[in-house]
């Protein structure tokens, strides 16, 4: 079997106000059902390992979490490795409910956005108010960046992590870059 490889092979730029880095294999299974049925729920918090977020929000652990995407999607995080177990088990757990469970792991790239300035980078490629009061603790936004969808949320103030498809990855990479150079630090935040 062949290792899982990421679309930039976990490129790295340090030479910014921000620190951009295309994070190694993540597992994230895209689960479609209602999300107010107690099978369900109980499923995806087997699957994520936390507990359910709120609407707009995303909890994680680890490798491990939950995001919720709308209202009647999550996207389950996890260790790359397990992706093919867990969809087996919401596959057991939800048969007799209208759910809907996929691996779309190889489909998605996962960026990083470190330093004092990462909020400054993404405020300049998404239309989201970075401002700590406004995004903070575990809000989840799916978005545009630079005019591509894309997922963000922040594990720590000083940390964004991204996810897009993985056809726009390069692009993705090379706008966060962008937005990252060398003195475009503006000191809004």
């Amino acid at each position: 079997m062949s290792e899982p490889m990421t679309a930039l092979k976990g490129a790295s730029d340090t030479s910014g106000i921000a620190t951009v880095t295309e994070l190694g294999p993540r597992g994230m299974i895209t689960l479609r059902g209602d999300l107010t049925a107690k099978p369900v729920v109980k499923a995806a918090v087997a699957a994520g390992g936390v507990t359910l977020p709120e609407r707009g929000h995303c909890a994680t652990e680890g490798k491990g979490g939950i995001a919720w995407m709308s209202p009647d999607e999550l996207l389950i995080l996890c260790d790359y490795a397990t992706v093919s177990d867990r969809i087996a088990d919401l596959h057991s757990k939800l048969a007799k409910h209208h759910a809907l469970a996929v691996n779309v792991s190889d489909a998605r790239a996962v960026f990083q956005v470190t330093g004092p300035y990462a909020r400054e980078v993404i405020a300049k490629l998404a239309p989201v108010d970075m401002h700590p009061d406004q995004f903070n603790g575990t809000m989840f936004r799916r978005t545009r960046i630079a005019q591509v969808p894309a997922a963000f949320w922040m594990p720590d103030g000083d940390t964004v992590q991204i996810i897009c498809f993985r056809s726009v990855a390069q692009y993705v990479f090379d706008v966060l870059n962008m937005a990252a150079q060398d003195g475009s630090e503006v000191g809004v935040f």
